[in-house]
């Protein structure tokens, strides 16, 4: 016989085996639960009680099941008297005080005293700031940037430019034989300081908004992030710049003190606008060479 034979014979031994022995357990185990009383204990109980004379029930009292039929004879019986209905009682609203304050209510007095709160707070914090002095002399205002004879003899023993960084501001001259072709282009706010003998250029490139710096040898300005070129009064020469360089209105007062006017930025020239003729003084500092 082959193994595989050995195999089915020794499994097939192995379930009857096991059958058997579930067969035997099942007949052994009869748990009802703790106390209980087999069949047979049950029926000799209901044969003596059937059996027994009348005067052991005397002696012994009566058995469960005579209370328990007595128990169900009183319970259906017809003697019971009926109750009598309860007289009703007329609703009186709660005290509050008695109930207090419930959850939602809780809940809701936060809410609501938050909120107030908060709104009040807000309000009371814009009135302040509202009657609080501002700050004068920032970006945004009238910065004053010196006096103009300081200013222009700076411009002219430099490079040509003078920065005011409080302004964000690049001052140059204007020379006074270009006003008249000025006039034509630029608004009257500008042509004043123009007059004067200034321009205040914005120093932030109308093409992406970088910051443009001077160029000593060119004389011109020079954007360093898309090589956008303007003269020295801020007039594109070359580069992607839509326009030429915003400008900030100039105001000289008796004493000689310059006031740039940083909270309003007028838009600069259009492309082509070249008032003062200006060419490039030597190399480009962006591409190193004349050209542009």
């Amino acid at each position: 016989m082959s193994a595989a034979g050995f195999i089915a014979i020794a499994i097939g031994a192995a379930v009857v085996l096991a059958a058997l022995a579930f067969v035997t357990l099942a007949k052994r185990t009869d748990v009802r639960g703790a106390g209980a009383l087999s069949n047979e204990t049950r029926r000799r109980d209901r044969s003596a009680r059937r059996t027994r004379p009348a005067e052991d029930l005397v002696e012994r009292g009566p058995t469960a099941d005579e209370v328990e039929a007595a128990g169900v004879a009183a319970r259906h019986g017809t003697d019971i008297a009926p109750a009598e209905p309860a007289p009703l009682i007329p609703w009186s609203p709660p005290d509050p005080e008695a109930i207090g304050v419930s959850r939602r209510m809780f809940f809701n007095r936060a809410s609501i005293t938050l909120t107030s709160a908060g709104v009040g707070a807000f309000a009371a914090a814009g009135f302040v700031a509202f009657l609080w002095p501002t700050a004068t002399g920032g970006f945004g205002q009238a910065v004053n940037v010196g006096k103009l004879d300081n200013i222009l003899d700076t411009i002219r023993t430099g490079d040509g430019f003078f920065y005011a960084s409080s302004a964000r501001t690049w001052i140059t001259e204007y020379p006074a034989d270009a006003i008249p072709k000025a006039r034509a282009v630029y608004a009257d706010t500008i042509v004043a300081g123009m007059e004067q003998g200034v321009v205040a250029l914005y120093q932030k490139c109308p093409h992406l908004g970088c910051r443009v710096p001077s160029c000593a040898t060119s004389g011109w300005f020079e954007c360093p992030c898309h090589g956008s070129q303007y003269n020295r009064v801020g007039e594109k020469k070359a580069g992607p710049a839509p326009r030429g360089m915003d400008r900030f209105p100039v105001t000289v007062a008796a004493n000689g003190d310059v006031t740039v006017d940083t909270g309003t930025i007028v838009a600069g020239p259009a492309i082509g606008t070249n008032t003062t003729g200006q060419e490039a003084e030597g190399p480009h500092c962006i591409t190193g060479s004349e050209e542009h």
